[in-house]
């Protein structure tokens, strides 16, 4: 029976495989040689040599059975694999999970959003907002934050996942311009946000459902590519208020097991502030009911909005 060791160490030994396939040898200073290669990317003996560890030492990291490898040969991996920023870091985090140093992060079961945290929601109008899970399920939004995912609200709430909406919706894979590079970000935020809970089964399933289903989803996973997303911009060619461009900044949320707020702007005076404005009027879609709030919260709906410039300012 495997251990929870053995399942950081194999955590682990798939990043650094998948890693090691996205390095060609012409990157690192190797000839590609002749011939077609089996191997892509990288092959172990080529890497072992420029981490400087013995390539019995790297297959045994590589495939699970060696659980402890030391900080400095971490960083020299990370060097031989070109990794950087939170690819980098993503490379050390599982190292030390394979470890047994750190713990994993706490499953994110409870979906609950706080009253406070809906109150803010709606502070922010007209700026859409919405909360999101670890794993990208959409949990709560103010009535712009769901009148910018048409669609989405047709699904059960159990299903409203951004993830899934950029690959097996129709106006997810319309709304946002260019889609391909918003669903690279989306794919690598997940990897980033799993790599330390790779069996929560809520991730599992939504990564079993979508590499089934689309083979661009399980394109990208297998590339094992990590961001953490905090915040950039962001092109949307939405149905009911036309094209604009948004900036967005993503906060985490201190004690909800890994829940973020996303929150929309655009600059004052411009095309795009007018076409965002419009995502609070009816003519923008449907509003329907918050299926998350507790009934003791007051509705999103009903709560009176405040003005821009107060909202803008904050």
């Amino acid at each position: 029976m495997a251990t929870a060791t053995d399942a950081r160490g194999t955590e682990l030994g798939r990043y650094l495989k998948a890693r090691r396939a996205q390095v060609r040898p012409e990157d690192v200073g190797l000839p590609a040689g002749a011939g077609l290669r089996r191997t892509p990317g990288l092959r172990r003996e080529e890497l072992a040599v420029l981490a400087g560890v013995s390539v019995d030492y790297y297959i045994r990291l590589e495939r699970g059975r060696e659980t402890n490898p030391s900080p400095a040969v971490v960083d020299a991996l990370g060097r031989a694999l070109r990794l950087r920023g939170d690819g980098y870091e993503r490379l050390h985090e599982l190292a030390e999970l394979a470890a047994g140093r750190i713990s994993e992060l706490p499953a994110c079961s409870d979906h609950t959003v706080r009253e406070s945290l809906l109150r803010m929601l709606e502070s922010v109008r007209p700026l859409p907002a919405y909360v999101v899970s670890r794993h990208n399920r959409v949990l709560a939004a103010n009535p712009p934050g769901r009148r910018l995912l048409p669609g989405l609200w047709d699904w059960p709430e159990d299903r409203r996942n951004l993830t899934r909406y950029l690959f097996l919706h129709p106006l997810g894979r319309t709304l946002y311009d260019p889609w391909q590079e918003t669903v690279a970000l989306s794919v690598a935020h997940l990897r980033a946000v799993a790599g330390v809970d790779p069996d929560d089964p809520e991730l599992t399933a939504l990564v079993g459902e979508l590499v089934l289903k689309s083979p661009e989803f399980a394109r990208l996973w297998e590339r094992y590519d990590v961001c953490e997303r905090g915040g950039g911009q962001k092109t949307f060619r939405h149905p009911k208020v036309g094209s604009m461009t948004l900036t967005y900044e993503v906060m985490q949320l201190a004690r909800t097991g890994g829940q973020r707020m996303v929150v929309y702007q655009a600059a004052p005076g411009t095309a795009d502030e007018q076409a965002m404005l419009r995502l609070e009027s009816a003519d923008a879609g449907a509003e329907p009911t918050p299926t998350c709030a507790p009934a003791s919260a007051p509705s999103l709906a009903s709560a009176p909005a405040p003005a821009y410039a107060s909202a803008s300012a904050n």
